[in-house]
This record gives structure tokens, C-alpha cells and sequence, in this order.
């Protein structure tokens, strides 16, 4: 079956070969060793299960009702009980429950590991250890790649999941004896506080317009990049740009090389500039429309150099999204600010999901019934279509940000306009 992708009528044990395919792409770890390329899979209903989205919000809450340590072992160890369910799994709907307890495991890890480091480092250091955490979650994935796939076609599906899931209960152990409660924490972050004041509601906690400007944020950073790298990006480029699958796959590799770039160089303006981060995400979106634009518009194949442009200003979005979750963390209410950074983290999902059906859904509606393969003209009007969520995500982040003023200046934080600071930077170098 190499060179193959999905059985097209699979055998009752057929979506093991179309998981244990994905377990292989280079996207895979633990936490998604089940789920990847759901294209042209019979598999595709649940190859990326939408389970960890929902649990965000409540993965936030649970952090600061018990802290990060016990919802860190606790979803480690549910990702475990999912790998090892997945190794011996009798048929779809066992896997189908194992991939949900994976993705409710994974749901709450990402939250914890920031609610950790506002209260382990000074809060100009937070976006920069915030933005290694994300780069260290994408290298993992990457790492992960060759041994998966080496352990899955040396001993099989069912040793190469029991080892994951035993991988998982070790991680457990390592967060439950690793992790300590920080001496002191940081009196200034919302995150400082060890639990939630009790009459504090979830729906208070998510109120502040500071949490509503992060889900904003995080779902303008996260349209273009999600909506190539999950599902459209290959087949645009193939053919709609008239590449080789290898070609496309390396533009994809610009994109992430963009990425680890672009997280630490965001991270320190984000913690040096704390009052302009929102400049930031938009200058970053709006560049990001543009080189979107120049490729979309052209009704001919585009220069390899433009299309590594366009692969690597969309690899900057990601980083750029993160800066949601600080807003989020900065602005919550004291003792709820894994909850306020749950909510704000699942802007960006929202926003690929929207985007990715709105382009499917386009293609389905302009391209003739039945057909697989589209034409450069039916990309250019479907990917186009982003203009509606990309349009959203500023109008949204810009109100937001004017009410996160008015916020902020009601309890005597006053942000000065951008025009001002300038004025005032070259009159003093004139001086």
C-alpha cells in the first residue's frame, strides 16, 4: 500500500492504516499521533476531532480552580489512556472515543504551560517564554516524526500507541514531581492570584473588553496560516500554482522556519511595548493581507520568490496570535486568568474553521459537480473568500481595543496616541 493513500473501501480495520499513515506526517507526537491530512480519507470525519476546542474554556477554568500542576498530570494522563485505547482499539467508534480523550487531554497543556510562566518570570519576560513554549510545541511535532513512524512499521500499530501512552504516563510523572509552586509570585499579574475568588463566574471572568480584544487577536493571527497548513495550502500550490507535491511541501517548511523565527523576535517587542501590541498584530495582518493579495489577484502561476514570500509573512502569523493570549492574561480578572486565556485561545481555531469551510464550501459552489481537481482561477475566488474573516478579525480587534482603553483609562492607565509618541521621540532627538 506505499504511495497509496486511504483504502476506497476501507476493511473493518482499514482506519488503522489511515491513522497509522497520518501518525507518520510530520505533524505528529503524542498529542495528535492520531490526526492529520484528513484529505481523501475515509478516516477524515475524525482524523482531526474538533474535541479540543470546546474544552479550552473549561480547561481554563479547571487550571485556576486547581492549578496548573494537577490539570497538567491529569490531561497527560487522559492522553495516555487515549494513546493506549487507540493501540487496541477493535474498530472505529473505540478509536473515535480514543481520539476524543486525546484531544480533552491536550486541550488544557498549552494554558497551563502559560499560566506557569506569569508566575514563574517578571511580566516583560512572559511573551518571550510564552512564544518558546509554542516553538518548542512545533519542534516536538517535528521530532517525533521519524521515531513514530520507525516504531510503527518495525512493531506495529499496537506496541507504537502502548509506547506513546506509556510515554504520556511518564510526562505525567515528570509534571506531578517537576513542577513547583513558585516562592513568590507576581502581585501585578492577574495570573498571581492561587484560585479564583468564588464569587467570580466564568462569564465575568471572560467579560473584560482586555479578553475579548485577545480572542480577536488570536483569531486574526491564525486565518492564514491554519487555513494553508491544514488543508489548502498543498493543493493551491499544486494545482493551482502547477508545483510538484515536493516543491509545495518545502514552501511549507519556509512557513515554519518563519515561524521560529518571527515567535522570539514578537516576543521581546510584545514585553517591551506592552501598550502597542495590538499595532503589532495589525501590522502583521495587514502585511499579511497584502502578500496574500499579490498572490491571489495575478491570474497567472506566481514567481517562486513571491510564493516564499507569501509562505513566510503567513509563517510570521502564527507567533503573531500569541500575542491574543497576553492580552488575555494581562487584562483577566485577578485569580481567573487561565480561564480568560482559554477563551482568547480558541479565537483562532474559530477563525479556522470559518476559513476553512469557506473556502471548501466556495470551491464546491464555482467548480463543476463531482470534481476533485480545481483550476488557479477557482483558488484565486475561494481563497479570496478569507477577506470576510481577515475583515472580522480587524474591525473586531480595533473596536475591542478602543474599549480596552476607555478600560484602562477609567483606572488611570492612559495610552497615549501612537502620533503623540512619535512627536515627541523627534522633537527630543532634535534636542
Amino acid at each position: 500500500m506505499p504511495g497509496s493513500s486511504c483504502p476506497s473501501r476501507p476493511s473493518p480495520t482499514s482506519w488503522r492504516w489511515c491513522t497509522a499513515r497520518r501518525s507518520a506526517s510530520p505533524a505528529s507526537k503524542p498529542r495528535t499521533a492520531s490526526g492529520s491530512r484528513p484529505r481523501r480519507c475515509p478516516c477524515s470525519r475524525w482524523s482531526r476531532s474538533p474535541s479540543t476546542r470546546p474544552c479550552r474554556l473549561p480547561a481554563g477554568a479547571l487550571i485556576d480552580r486547581l492549578g496548573s500542576r494537577t490539570v497538567l498530570v491529569a490531561g497527560s494522563l487522559i492522553m495516555a489512556a487515549g494513546q493506549v485505547l487507540l493501540a487496541f482499539a477493535p474498530g472505529l467508534g473505540g478509536a473515535v472515543v480514543a481520539r476524543v480523550l486525546i484531544g480533552a487531554g491536550d486541550a488544557p497543556i498549552f494554558i497551563a504551560g502559560n499560566h506557569i510562566a506569569a508566575r514563574y518570570f517578571p511580566p516583560r519576560q512572559v511573551p518571550i517564554i510564552v512564544q518558546g513554549l509554542g516553538l518548542i510545541g512545533q519542534l516536538g511535532q517535528i521530532a517525533s516524526a521519524i521515531p513514530v513512524a520507525y516504531l510503527l512499521h518495525e512493531q506495529g500499530w499496537s506496541t507504537t500507541f502502548a509506547v506513546l501512552g506509556g510515554l504520556g504516563v511518564a510526562v505525567a510523572a515528570a509534571a506531578f514531581f517537576g513542577i513547583r509552586t513558585p516562592p513568590t509570585a507576581d502581585a501585578s499579574s492577574p495570573s498571581a492570584a492561587p484560585s479564583p475568588e468564588p464569587r467570580v463566574s466564568l462569564r465575568e471572568a471572560i467579560w473584560p473588553a482586555g479578553v475579548r480584544l485577545g480572542f480577536w487577536t488570536h483569531w486574526l493571527g491564525l486565518i492564514g496560516p491554519n487555513t494553508v497548513a491544514l488543508l489548502w495550502g498543498v493543493p493551491f500550490l499544486v494545482q493551482g500554482q502547477g508545483l510538484e507535491p515536493t516543491t509545495a511541501s518545502a514552501l511549507l517548511t519556509v512557513m515554519v522556519i518563519a515561524n521560529i523565527v518571527a515567535g522570539p523576535v514578537l516576543g521581546v517587542l510584545t514585553g517591551r511595548h506592552p501598550l502597542r501590541r495590538s499595532w503589532l498584530a495589525l501590522a502583521i495582518a495587514v502585511v499579511a493581507a497584502v502578500t496574500w493579495a499579490s498572490v491571489l489577484l495575478p491570474d497567472t502561476p506566481r514567481p517562486m520568490w513571491r510564493l516564499v514570500v507569501w509562505m513566510a509573512v503567513t509563517g510570521a502569523c502564527g507567533p503573531a496570535s500569541l500575542i491574543g493570549l497576553d492580552f488575555a492574561r494581562t487584562h483577566g480578572v485577578r485569580g481567573r486568568a487561565a480561564s480568560a486565556v482559554g477563551f482568547a485561545n480558541i479565537g483562532g481555531f474559530a477563525a479556522t474553521v470559518v476559513s476553512v469551510l469557506l473556502v471548501g464550501a466556495t470551491l464546491q459552489v464555482i467548480s463543476p459537480a463531482g470534481t476533485s481537481e480545481y483550476s488557479l482561477d477557482h483558488y484565486r475566488v475561494a481563497l479570496s473568500t478569507l477577506v470576510l474573516p481577515w475583515t472580522i478579525g480587524i474591525v473586531a480587534v480595533i473596536h475591542a481595543r478602543r474599549r480596552t482603553r476607555r478600560e484602562m483609562a477609567a483606572a488611570g492607565v492612559i495610552v497615549p496616541p501612537l502620533r503623540d509618541v512619535l512627536a515627541r521621540r523627534r522633537a527630543g532627538r532634535r534636542a
